[in-house]
């Protein structure tokens, strides 16, 4: 029966890698929908399909894209939309900072002393925590952590893969989890406020919206990871053998150790200032009311440059005293290096952009919300059904599409003004997209790290396939899925704020 299960298993997994490998490549699923947008615009514009503004009791058509005066509009507007495109902007200017932190060998290093000292009564936990929070080093978490986390197993006499797959459960399926406000947050956020104020022009967030839930949900998730690890996959590495292993010993050289010490120094000045600043009656980050966390106060709307400076200063640093940096050539060509990496993500940027400036000039956006609020609303589906429904279905979409910016991009414009019309906070759908968007990202096939992750386990496990992945990182998946999913219903029942707006 076992057999039985782990085949039909596999074939579904197989069926989702085969159908997703068919799809188009996220840049061409948008020209495609850019051209649906254009189409349907024109269809329903001949039918003249309508909705009444909920807000205002204004009729809202459906604009014809098709006619000459939208064709002439769009062509005059190109350049503008893919200019005020949001998203493009925040990562190009984090990217400087975490671009240098990355070349220089900060963030590798950081990683490398992060797990070399683990306790060993604590080391799952930790391992789980530090997974989690690694997420804010874009792709040093899933490429260094998950080979290190399987060494410091392997180091208290505990089976590698053990340690492997904890730490991949915690930088990919707690993905949308933190206690710092990283890249993936401004991102979201970057989408959402844009698709709410489709139904509220004056709405504005910060993307700290949904940092009480993330941080409360790091230690959640800290808890539920070890009991999945300790509990399920442990057990199943019981009765392997591993003593053959070569046990390498984690280091950093002396250059590297003195680097780190002064670029945690740095960090910890930096953070010290910024604290300060948010001090007195009339603080420096504080908008007219003092306040910190406010829309309008500098350090809500210099999250961005505060971002990338936190990571900029202390690669600096590390790059000096380790002699990775030697000149300021050497930094500029790393800022230049990480930006060429960007390209695939700029192109990307470019047409996401005409997407969302079509959807809106032809009112689709809005048409649909208020449509699909109304029928919600007349059968009766809202409220916590609604949100677990929203997360099962961004879930089912990540399997398919792997870029978290690219599915908010199209998701955002119908669902966020599709929630407010029912009463629903953006923050609050934004959250849901974020939990559905992050559980399955260790059990899809088409996940851009697994190939990776599948040759470090590869070292450890020689007849190992997608499949030895996929089985074990289920568990975390769906022990993710129903605790992030109930912690998000108790947020929601409760009225707890997700956040700070």
């Amino acid at each position: 029966m076992e057999t039985e299960n782990k085949g039909i298993i596999y074939k579904f997994l197989n069926g989702i890698e085969v159908a997703g490998n068919k799809m188009f490549d996220p840049i061409s699923i948008f020209f495609l929908l850019c051209v649906c947008v254009v189409v349907l615009s024109g269809i329903l514009a001949f039918f003249d399909v309508a909705a009444i503004h909920p807000r205002d009791g204004s009729t809202v058509n459906v604009i014809n894209l098709m006619s000459k005066a939208e064709l002439q509009r769009y062509l005059s507007n190109i350049v503008s939309a893919f200019q005020g495109f949001p998203p493009m902007a925040l990562v190009l200017v984090v990217m400087i900072g975490v671009g240098v932190a990355e070349k220089s060998g900060l963030i590798d290093a950081a990683l490398h002393r992060a797990v070399s000292n683990v306790p060993k009564l604590i080391v799952t936990p930790v391992i789980v925590f530090i997974g989690l929070l690694s997420n804010i080093a874009g792709d040093a978490g899933f490429i260094v952590l998950p080979p290190l986390s399987a060494l410091v197993f392997l180091s208290v006499g505990r089976h590698p893969l053990i340690g492997l797959f904890a730490s991949f459960a915690g930088v990919a399926a707690g993905f949308a989890a933190n206690i710092i406000i990283g890249l993936s947050d401004v991102l979201a956020a970057s989408f959402t406020i844009p698709a709410a104020q489709l139904i509220d022009p004056s709405f504005q967030a910060t993307p700290a919206m949904n940092y009480y839930f993330i941080a409360a949900s790091t230690l959640l998730l800290v808890v539920v990871g070890t009991f999945i690890t300790e509990k399920v996959i442990a057990p199943r590495f019981s009765k392997e053998e591993f003593s053959g292993f070569h046990k390498e010993k984690i280091t950093t050289s002396e250059l590297e150790g003195k680097g780190l010490k002064w670029a945690v120094i740095v960090v910890v000045v930096y953070v010290v200032l910024i604290v300060a600043l948010c001090f007195g009656s009339n603080p420096f980050l504080g908008d007219e009311k003092g306040s910190i966390l406010g829309i309008s106060s500098p350090l809500m709307r210099g999250t961005i440059p505060i971002i990338t400076v936190l990571f900029l200063l202390p690669g600096l640093v590390y790059g000096k005293v380790a002699g990775t940096i030697k000149k300021d050539k050497d930094a500029v060509k790393m800022m230049g290096k990480s930006m060429s990496e960007m390209g695939p993500y700029i192109v990307l940027a470019f047409f996401a952009s005409q997407f969302l400036a079509l959807f809106t000039y032809s009112n689709l956006g809005i048409v649909i919300a208020i449509k699909g609020s109304d029928l919600l609303r007349a059968i009766g589906f809202m409220g916590g059904g609604l949100l677990v429904s929203f997360i099962i279905l961004s879930a089912f979409i990540n399997l398919f599409i792997g870029s978290a910016s690219a599915k908010w991009a199209i998701l955002a414009p119908v669902f966020v003004p599709m929630f407010m019309l029912l009463g629903y906070d953006p923050a609050l759908t934004q959250m849901a997209y974020r939990i559905g968007d992050s559980i399955t990202n260790p059990i899809s096939p088409l996940f851009p790290y697994l190939p990776i992750v599948l040759s470090y386990v590869a070292m450890y496990k020689k007849d190992s396939g997608i499949g030895t992945i996929i089985s074990n990182m289920l568990p975390y998946s769906i022990a993710f899925f129903f605790a992030w999913t109930a912690l998000l219903l108790v947020w929601f029942y409760l009225g707890i704020p997700l956040g700070t707006r």
